[in-house]
């Protein structure tokens, strides 16, 4: 019993692995990471930083500024509009959100 819980449990770590390189590969494919870096500021924050600002609750306001843009939140430039889809947006966001 403890091998399959154990099993079951490293085959759900190497899914979310999975998730996360895949969701990177959008915001790379949507070249977020052209003003984006996982661990340094470039023209916008670092995802660790944006991660260490908001909460889960927080993905659906993510998601609306990664697809509209915003501005003064971290500092003077603005963050133009993307052109994702809404799931695109949230899958983003929530990717966002789980860079330490």
């Amino acid at each position: 019993m403890k091998a399959t819980y154990v099993a079951l449990m490293a085959a759900a770590g190497i899914a979310m692995v999975g998730q996360a390189h895949a969701d990177e590969a959008l915001a790379k494919a949507k070249n977020c990471m052209s003003c984006h870096d996982v661990a340094i500021k470039k023209v916008g924050p670092a995802y660790k930083d944006v991660a260490a600002k908001y909460k889960a609750a927080d993905v659906p306001k993510l998601a609306e500024k990664i697809q509209k843009g915003g501005s003064g939140v971290w500092g003077p430039v603005p963050m133009p509009p993307n052109n994702v889809t809404p799931d695109e947006a949230t899958k983003l966001a929530k990717w966002v959100l789980t860079v330490k």
